[in-house]
Order: C-alpha cells, then sequence, then structure tokens
C-alpha cells in the first residue's frame, strides 16, 4: 500500500511543477534557516557538558550593597578557596584559576598566548584530559608547564614534547604533558595551564581578604544541596575580615555559567538564555512560516482534487486511507526539501560561522545527527501536511458530484488565518530588527570620552619598561606618535574598582563604586580626554604627581565638590590631592550610565600597557612598519604586538551586531518565505477565478477594478495582521530595552514604516498575478472546457 501511495504522490508533484517547485523551494529555506540555527542553540546549550561532575562543580560569587543597589561579581580573594576547603563540611574541593596573556618562546618562535595559573585539583574537578603525561603530578612543580594540542603543535610542530622547555615571559618552564584542545563550547579558553605554585613562589599569592582579583571554584559532596552550602558560606568573608567587608559570598552552578550570567539586585535575571530564546522562537516561527505556505497551497488546490478524492471515496477508499495518502505527498516533498536543505547548510555554513564567530560543523559520521535530520523532516512534513490532509479527506462525494462543491470561503476561514499568522510573524520581525539596529547605532554613536581612532597600545615587557625612555624619545622626534603614556589596564577596560573612596563630607553609609585608572602622566593629550578645569598628570614638572587624582565630571558630582582642585580624596589607606576634571569616559558597557571614575598617578598601580597616539598619516601600514622597527631595536627578543584601541571598543558591541545581522537576515527571510507563499495562493486564486474575470471584462470592467478585486482581500489580511503585530512587537522590545540604562526610545514611525514595506511587498507579489489577469483574452478564459 504505501508503495502505491508513494506512486500517486511523485506523479501528483510531477503534475504540479509550479506548485511543487514553490513549496520545495519554501520548506528548503525555511527548514535551512531552522537548521542553522539549531546548530549555534545546541551548541549554547551544550556548553561545559562534557566535564563528567558538572553537577557538582560550582563558583564562588561575592554579593554586596553598592550604590543602593545589591551587586554580585564572580572575581574572589585568594585565600577564599583554601578557608572553604577547611572549615565547610560539604565541600570535596577547591581550586583557585588566574588567566592572563603572556609572550611565550620556543627556539625562534615567540607569541602571545593564553595562560592559565591554577591549583593542583583543577584536572580534579574538571574534565580536561591528558593525552601525554601524569594529571595527578603534572603540575606539582612551579616550572611545570601544560600544552594544548594546539599549542604544542603551534610551538614545536608534533605533541611529543614532554620535558621540553618552553619559556614564558622571559621564565623557563618544563612540558609535562600535553591537554586534548578544550572543546569550541568550553567557558574555559586556555593554551596552557601553569601551577599556582608559581604564583606563591614569587610572592604574588596573597592573603588579603579585600584583594578580589582571581577565580574560586568549589565541587561539592555528593548530596550536598547548592541552597544548603550557601547558607553555611554566606558569611565566610565577613568572618574572615572581622565584619570590614560586608560582602557576602554564593555558588553559581556550572550549568548556569553560560546562560543565566545576569544578576540584578543579587538575584540571576538572565543573560544569554535570552538571545537563546530569541532565535529559538525565529527558528520555530521560520519554520512554521514554510509550513503554512504548505497549508495554503495544498488546500487552494483543493477543487482540483476534489473529484480524486470523490472517486477514491465512491470506489471504497476509507478517509483513514486518502489521510495517509496526504501525509505520505508531504513528507515526500519534505524529504526532498530536508535533503536539499542538508546540502544547503553545508554551504552556508562557513558564511553562517563568520556572522556568529563560531566554528560549528556538521556531524556527518554521527548517527545521532541524521537521526534528528530523519526525525526533523518527518516533524516537518506532518506538521505541514497536517492540516491539508484532513481538510481535503473531509470532501463528501455526493456534493462533488453534483457541482455543488465549493472551496472554503467564509469572513473567517483557515487559510486566512494562516496569512494573517505569517505576515505577523515577518511584521514582528522586521519591527524588532530595526529597533535593535537602532539601539546598536545609538550605543556606537555615543561619545565614548576618548579618541582611539590613532591610539595604539601595547604590552609592558622587561625591555620596553628598560628602555622606555629611549622609545618615547624616538618615536615623538621622528614625528610617528604625538604623545605616549603608560597605563595598568587597556583603556577600554574596567582594571579595578572600590568603595572604598573618601572625601570630605562623604555621606554615612555611602558605599559607591569607583573605577580606578592609573597612568605615569599624558594620558589626557594621548587619549584625547576632555579637560574641564586643571590639568594632566606630569611627573616632570611636578614629581608629587604620583599621588596626584584625576576625577571625571560623575565623580565630582557625587562628591559634591564646587570647585574639586584641592581637595584630597583617600583610597583605603592613600591618599590623593586632586588636580583636574575630566569628561566621562566609557571604560565598562557602552549601554550602561556613566559611571565615577578616579584616574591617579603611578603610585597606585604596576603599568601594564604602553598607550601611543599616532601622527596623522596618509599610509598608516607604512607608519605602523616604522614604529615597529623601534620597538624591535629596543626590544628584540619580545614580538611586536600592537592594538589599537578604536577596535577594542568596537568589541563591546559584537554580540548585539550579531543579534543584528541575524534578526536582519531571518526577518529577510521569513518575509521572502511568506511573499513565496502568496505568490502561489494569489496564483491558484487567480486561476480559479479566470471565468469571473472574463465575464467582468466582457462587461466593461477596467483593469484597475479587476486587479483591485484580486489584491484586496489580501491586504485586508495584511492590514488585520499590521494591527495585531504592532502591539506585540512594541511590547515585546519594550521589555527588552530595559536591559540598557542607555537605550533608545521607540518612535511610532517604526511600526509605520514596517507597515508600508509589509503592505508593498504584498501588493507586488499578488498584484503581479493580478495583472497578468487583466491580459487573458475573454474569449480564451470563456471558452468551454
Amino acid at each position: 500500500m504505501f508503495k502505491n501511495y508513494f506512486k500517486i504522490a511523485c506523479r501528483s508533484l510531477l503534475r504540479t511543477k509550479t506548485f511543487s517547485f514553490i513549496n520545495i523551494t519554501g520548506l528548503v529555506m525555511g527548514m535551512s534557516c531552522c537548521m542553522l540555527i539549531c546548530l549555534w542553540l545546541y551548541n549554547e546549550v551544550s556548553f561545559d557538558r562534557f566535564h563528567q561532575h558538572r553537577e557538582t562543580i560550582y563558583q564562588v560569587y561575592n554579593r554586596a550593597p553598592i550604590d543602593g543597589k545589591i551587586f554580585c561579581w564572580n572575581y574572589t580573594p585568594k585565600p577564599l578557596a583554601a578557608a572553604l576547603r577547611q572549615d565547610y563540611p560539604g565541600v570535596a574541593n577547591t581550586c583557585r584559576t588566574s588567566t592572563n596573556t603572556f609572550v611565550t618562546a620556543a627556539g625562534d618562535k615567540k607569541i602571545s598566548s593564553k595562560g592559565m595559573f591554577v591549583d593542583t585539583s583543577f584536572l580534579n574537578i574538571f574534565t580536561f584530559p591528558l593525552l601525554k603525561g601524569n594529571k595527578t603530578t603534572a603540575l606539582n612543580d612551579p616550572h611545570s608547564v601544560l600544552l594544548t594540542e594546539k599549542m604544542a603543535n603551534k610551538m614545536f610542530g608534533t605533541t611529543d614534547v614532554i620535558d621540553r622547555l618552553i619559556t614564558i615571559n622571559d621564565e623557563p618552564y618544563k612540558v609535562s604533558g600535553v591537554l586534548k584542545n578544550p572543546p569550541i563550547n568550553s567557558t574555559f579558553e586556555f593554551d596552557y595551564l601553569l601551577s599556582w605554585m608559581y604564583l606563591q613562589s614569587i610572592g604574588q599569592d596573597d592573603q588579603f581578604w579585600g584583594n578580589n582579583s582571581i577565580s574560586t571554584f568549589v565541587q561539592l559532596a555528593p548530596n550536598v544541596s547548592e541552597t544548603e552550602m550557601d547558607a553555611r558560606i554566606k558569611e565566610v568573608t565577613i568572618k574572615h575580615s572581622k565584619g570590614e567587608l560586608p560582602i557576602e559570598v554564593f555558588l553559581h552552578p556550572m550549568t548556569k555559567w553560560h546562560l543565566f550570567s545576569k544578576f540584578e539586585e543579587g538575584k540571576i535575571t538572565g543573560g544569554r538564555i535570552e538571545i537563546v530564546r530569541l532565535f529559538g522562537f525565529i527558528a520555530a516561527f521560520i519554520l512554521l512560516i514554510a509550513c503554512i505556505n504548505f497549508m495554503n497551497l495544498s488546500t487552494a488546490r483543493s477543487e482540483k482534487r476534489a473529484k480524486e478524492v470523490g472517486i477514491r471515496k465512491v470506489v471504497g477508499a476509507m478517509r483513514q486511507s486518502l489521510i495517509s495518502q496526504f501525509l505520505v505527498e508531504s513528507i515526500l516533498l519534505t524529504t526532498i526539501a530536508g535533503i536539499l536543505s542538508v546540502i544547503l547548510v553545508s554551504l552556508a555554513l562557513p558564511v553562517f560561522n563568520h556572522m556568529i564567530d563560531q566554528a560549528l560543523t556538521l556531524p556527518y559520521t554521527s548517527p545521532v545527527f541524521w537521526s534528528l535530520v530523519a526525525g526533523f523532516i518527518l516533524f516537518t512534513g506532518l506538521l505541514a501536511g497536517s492540516y491539508p490532509a484532513f481538510f481535503l479527506s473531509s470532501f463528501s462525494p455526493a456534493g462533488i458530484f453534483r457541482a455543488s462543491f465549493k472551496k472554503l470561503k467564509g469572513n473567517v476561514s483557515p487559510r486566512k488565518i494562516l496569512v494573517v499568522l505569517q505576515f505577523c510573524i515577518s511584521t514582528i520581525l522586521i519591527i524588532a530588527t530595526v529597533i535593535i539596529v537602532r539601539q546598536l547605532d545609538y550605543a556606537r554613536n555615543r561619545n565614548a570620552g576618548f579618541t582611539g581612532g590613532l591610539l595604539m597600545y601595547h604590552e609592558l615587557n622587561k625591555e620596553i619598561v628598560k628602555n622606555r625612555a629611549l622609545i618615547e624619545s624616538e618615536l615623538l622626534s621622528s614625528g610617528l606618535a604625538t604623545s605616549v603614556s603608560e597605563t595598568d589596564s587597556k583603556l577600554t577596560e574596567q582594571y579595578s574598582s572600590t568603595w572604598g573612596i573618601f572625601w570630605k563630607g562623604k555621606p554615612e553609609g555611602d558605599n559607591t563604586l569607583f573605577e580606578r585608572k592609573a597612568e605615569d602622566g599624558g594620558l589626557v593629550k594621548t587619549a584625547g580626554l576632555k579637560l574641564i578645569m586643571g590639568r594632566d598628570i606630569d611627573l616632570v614638572k611636578y614629581p608629587t604627581d604620583s599621588s596626584a587624582m584625576l576625577i571625571n565630571e560623575t565623580a565630582a558630582k557625587i562628591m559634591g565638590f564646587k570647585n574639586p582642585i584641592g581637595e584630597t580624596v583617600r583610597d583605603n589607606d592613600r591618599e590623593y590631592h586632586v588636580i583636574g576634571v575630566f569628561g566621562d569616559i566609557l571604560f565598562g558597557s557602552p549601554f550602561e550610565n556613566s559611571k565615577p571614575v578616579l584616574l591617579t598617578g603611578p603610585k597606585s598601580s604596576y603599568m601594564n600597557n604602553l598607550h601611543v597616539k599616532l601622527s596623522p598619516a596618509t599610509d598608516v601600514v607604512r607608519q605602523i612598519q616604522e614604529v615597529e622597527k623601534i620597538f624591535t631595536k629596543y626590544c628584540p627578543s619580545y614580538p611586536f604586538e600592537y592594538h589599537f584601541v578604536n577596535e577594542d571598543y568596537a568589541k563591546k558591541f559584537q554580540d548585539m551586531q550579531r543579534v543584528a545581522r541575524l534578526t536582519t537576515l531571518f526577518a529577510l527571510l521569513t518575509i521572502f518565505i511568506s511573499c513565496l507563499g502568496l505568490f502561489g495562493l494569489a496564483s491558484y486564486i487567480a486561476e480559479g477565478r479566470v471565468k469571473e474575470i472574463g465575464i467582468r471584462k466582457v462587461l466593461g470592467a477596467s483593469a484597475m477594478k479587476i486587479m483591485t478585486l484580486l489584491t484586496k482581500d489580501f491586504l485586508v489580511l495584511v492590514a488585520i495582521s499590521l494591527a495585531i503585530s504592532a502591539p506585540l512587537a512594541w511590547y515585546g522590545m519594550h521589555k527588552w530595552l530595559q536591559g540598557y540604562a542607555y537605550r533608545i526610545s521607540i518612535d511610532w514611525w517604526i511600526f509605520a514604516g514596517a507597515g508600508v514595506i509589509v503592505m508593498l511587498i504584498s501588493l507586488i507579489t499578488t498584484g503581479y498575478h493580478a495583472y497578468r489577469a487583466t491580459l487573458t483574452n475573454p474569449v480564451k478564459s470563456l471558452r468551454a472546457d
């Protein structure tokens, strides 16, 4: 019987080539988009699932009242791990990590790479298998290092590197093992692991509970709950700091690290899960639109298949067999579309990976993958073919052969509802895309407070520190640069913050969080900061500027200074004198409000970056080459690896840019799929009314009236969809914008513009067939069949 169904299905598809082409094209586009999104979604939700003990692993977070709100952060003091392990039963193991970028050398090869200092318990808690070496003893030596496969091949050309030497920031390390490359869906990203014992050996394992600078992880014993342990460890920091630090400690489970990282008022409120949900809905909507096309076109052909249904029922066919027949046709068509979709996804995946900055692949060798593909095709076929199968199989033979069969009409019909649903989804996506792009542009055009176009920076190393004066002198004298300054961190990076700031007249209980950055002088000129009053730090003219401070406008308002110049500000145990006020600068997220910033002299911090303001030049490439020669001259042992500040700032928009690109792409594809279905639907309706059109033309109806007759019903449906989708889109995007302190308002013209676009596209789509119908000769259309 199935063989017979298959033959009939093939004949039906070949007999109606236009119908088959439109349906297959729509399904291919819809299924391909859905596959791509699902591939990305799977990568997102599977983060860190490869760890064997993931259900018992947690990261330690801090929680404290700051600026009138409960603030959470995941940097912790170094002695916390030992205190948790020793004093709290139920904590099976703990581990500390600290990640940084280092200059790595082996032989003649020198590169910058990412290394992570870890406790020896790291490999017991987390699942990072060793290809070579013993995980129990691999990090027992302060000068031991574990390389990843990729790093071993990059530095030595092989993974057979046990006991070979590698230099990291001028320190020799012996390779004690090789790790399998971490998966792309891993929270931890590193090129090699270093022993925490090294930090202990150089005195950087301080026991100060106020220094929140590293990450702490715990593994709980079986049957110990997160809630139970949170209650036990809540006041561990308060206890060890004797109440000086009002910081509570709590655990954040590994299962939520990637998707749930946003905290408000001390509680999880979301994070990346919001993007995952958004694109999950988009994938479902795109597939639904493709299935709606199939449903509409199948039911539009009902009159042509009515006699077939009637004859089969007369000769004894049961309704169940007719339903099976139409479902087989649907599944056959979706199988063809599914095969084409897999091919299209394979071709489109490199472009898609570039858009999302990932390295996703199709697991062709996995039986699970092909099982999921088969299930997806079957589900789509059943979803698309369910309504047409039940609709077509419901026809009565008596009504059909008495010529009293009518196609489904009425003020409200399933077909009309489906068309409205299609364009509701399309309109919502268009409105969402416009608002996301406008929010992105709004933040991108915001004044960052510095000029980063010609501002480059290079991480400091021993040779740069030693020859700093010579490098600066040659850069300035050659005309390659106009200013040079050292800072403790990148200009676009929030490196240090504190609420331990005191000033004259500070209100009791004020715990405003201030961001801090240190410089060695001249940063106002180098970074193009807007100096509102006073002067910049200048250690040559004013040696006491090592304890000087500049504050930004927001900090000046919070401190309530009428004239900040000369005022004294204390940062915990250090006193500074204010010498200037500069305009607000964005160190953190450009979507947040400006924060109070303190810019201090070099007394308070180690300098880590050399910022160079380049002179305007017509040939920037050659200018960089000349700068490289100077750095190579004075720093021959280190690679010249520079970065531009504006490129770092642009990275702050990457996530939203990806969302904007993807929503734009899928909105366009959704409109295309919807219009494809509308095109086919208009074709069948125009074909079904050919005699009516012929009679109207004979009676003198103009071409405009006939076009209006054929298009008005569709435009009414589109208008209804606009009326429904506009408030839904407004509500959804209003809620989304609430997540940004610095945000746009939603203007009425966005909805009007989306409506005009959808109306025009619909008019063009349906108008084509209406115009063709007006050109038909009435003699031909009224000729007897």
